[in-house]
């Protein structure tokens, strides 16, 4: 993002919030923007938790967009270290920059480790960077997915989400002129230790009703027509009811309604649910126990809902 863009204010209330929020085609309920207002207004970090595609990823990116500030987007996985997240050297320049000063003579152990150790040689990751930003101006960070780290990586992270620094033993500690938004992710995967937690604010990001689910489709598939568009709603929500090995999310919903759009349906029907099913179900059992008959069924209840 351009140094010359101006960020947004902070949002005043709860309401603000909304419509910050609505302004970036993200249908939020008011609890969700109590704790996204809160945590600008307490500069505490979001912890977000729920089940993958209810849209909690989004939150981040559609604070970062309304307040015209950086994404900065720590992505996680198993292994994941303190170089790949924070920071490393970069030992092929330090290399170089040896052999330079071996050529031109220098023989001062001390004097050749300052210089290698210093600022021009460190390689900033996410972490580190999200640090960086000035008065006024500070990321957005967000750390994705924690549940999908080791548990040690937690042990780090609550440097930065405490003191909102990060301390390297060869050149001090970087610390943020104004603390990062933060905004963490986990699908439960695994629990996340109390300590981490206790520093964030938490929030659960749950399925939407029928109602907000209505009102996000039709930001996000404006080309569906109404009648279809209130039948995958009716039909995803009853899909929900089922004991499936994963439910779809919103982000599956919006895949299916552009998915229809492209085949240009203008309803559900039985065929066309059963060869579409691969998008709303990301398993194969799950699909089994949906196409046939109880795909029939459900299509016929979301038709009649809709036109109730």
């Amino acid at each position: 993002m351009s140094s010359k863009t101006s960020p947004a204010a902070l949002p005043a209330n709860i309401d603000d919030t909304l419509k910050l929020l609505t302004s970036a085609d993200y249908v939020a309920d008011r609890s969700l923007a109590t704790s996204v207002f809160l945590a600008l207004a307490m500069k505490r970090p979001l912890f977000l938790e729920g089940e993958a595609g209810t849209g909690k990823t989004e939150i981040a990116k559609v604070i970062a967009g309304a307040l015209g500030r950086e994404l900065i987007r720590l992505q996680c996985y198993e292994g994941l270290d303190i170089a790949q997240a924070a920071y490393e050297w970069n030992y092929s320049r330090q290399m170089i920059e040896i052999r330079l000063a071996e050529a031109a003579g220098e023989k001062s152990k001390d004097k050749l480790a300052a210089d290698i150790y210093s600022e021009r040689f460190l390689v900033k990751r996410a972490l580190a960077r999200a640090l960086e930003g000035a008065k006024g101006r500070a990321p957005v960070l967000l750390i994705d997915e924690l549940d999908r780290t080791d548990e040690p990586f937690e042990a780090y992270l609550l440097e930065v989400l405490s003191d909102f620094q990060i301390t390297i033993p060869e050149i001090g500690t970087l610390k943020a002129v104004e603390p990062p938004i933060v905004v963490i992710t986990s699908n439960r995967t695994r629990e996340i230790h109390d300590a981490v937690k206790r520093r964030c604010l938490y929030h659960w990001v749950d399925y939407p009703d029928a109602a907000r689910e209505l009102a996000i489709l039709r930001r996000k598939a404006p080309h569906a027509a109404d009648r279809l568009t209130q039948e995958v709603v009716a039909f995803v929500q009853r899909l929900r009811t089922v004991d499936l090995f994963k439910l779809p999310g919103v982000a599956e919903t919006i895949d299916w309604a552009n998915a229809l759009v492209a085949l240009d349906k203008l309803a559900l029907d039985p065929q066309t649910v059963n060869d579409t099913l691969g998008v709303l179900l990301k398993y194969q059992d799950d699909i089994e126990r949906i196409s046939g008959e109880e795909a029939a069924r459900i299509t016929a209840e979301a038709k009649s809902a809709a036109a109730a």
